[in-house]
């Protein structure tokens, strides 16, 4: 009997510890729970790793690697017991691990004025209200290994750089400027006052992508899941394209005609200067 309720004064003790390296909230932070989603920050953004609680029990192998290499960074590790954490996810299935998370903050009015003034020819992505952070990732990453400079989203009813985000972008996020803007069609009128061409993406345009000059300073800009490019936006297009599509398929994933269209922008480019 005396064993056992030591046993239990042990546990309460670790518990104790726990409770005084209890997270901050801090504005701006994630919290990033479970084996699967805890490994994919760790591997696809770790510097954005601030901290991480782990329940005492959790010492396989993966998870211990994975600390490991976290620890080498700097990344404080707290035990905690599964109460602790429990508690601070309010019941999720956390899986013993709990991750706090500051991703890389997207830059500003300020700083695209800034890149406008300093590039003398940029290739812009534009995404209108694109809400799935997948979506996102996925332009991301398309437009990095297109060469384009730079990418623009509204910050209302637009995903952020989220876990999510960095693990579709398989690292973009580090190679390509993303700016987050408060009002998309009065940065879409700075953009063209800068001497940029702003092509919208719109399926029933009259015109197709592969008939209209690409080169030179570009913003491509494609709307959201669903509804497309909002009016004020289409507004501020110097031209809407469509992508043909002689298939029976109507439309094409976000990421997918973003795809199409830098790439057709970096082949005009590549022929007009024959590399």
């Amino acid at each position: 009997m005396a064993s056992g309720k030591g046993g239990r004064r042990r546990s309460r003790q670790r518990g104790d510890a726990g409770r005084e390296a209890r997270p901050e909230r801090v504005a701006g932070d994630e919290w990033v729970y479970g084996q699967h989603a805890a490994r994919e920050v760790a591997a696809y953004h770790p510097a954005g790793v601030v901290g991480v609680w782990v329940e005492h029990c959790r010492r396989d192998g993966r998870t211990e690697r994975m600390l490991d290499r976290l620890r080498r960074q700097g990344v404080p590790i707290h035990r905690v017991g599964r109460q602790e954490l429990d508690y601070w996810t309010e019941g999720a299935n956390h899986q013993g691990i709990l991750l706090r998370y500051r991703g890389i903050a997207a830059q500003g009015e300020a700083e695209l004025d800034g890149f406008l003034a300093a590039e003398s020819e940029p290739l812009f992505l534009v995404l209108d209200q694109v809400q799935d952070p997948h979506n996102l990732g996925a332009c991301l990453r398309t437009a990095a290994a297109a060469g384009a400079q730079g990418v623009i989203a509204p910050r209302d009813r637009a995903a952020a750089l989220t876990p999510t985000v960095h693990k579709t972008a398989a690292g973009a996020v580090q190679h390509i400027p993303f700016f987050q803007v408060t009002n998309l069609a009065r940065t879409l009128e700075r953009v063209a006052d800068a001497g940029v061409f702003v092509v919208g993406a719109a399926g029933e345009a009259a015109q197709a992508c592969y008939d209209v000059d690409l080169r030179g300073p570009l913003a491509l800009v494609l709307g959201g899941e669903g509804e497309g490019l909002r009016r004020l936006t289409r507004e501020r297009c110097d031209v809407l394209v469509t992508i043909p599509m002689p298939g029976r398929v109507e439309s094409l994933n976000v990421s997918v005609a973003t795809g199409v269209l830098l790439f057709e922008a970096l082949r005009q480019r590549r022929a007009a200067t024959g590399f």
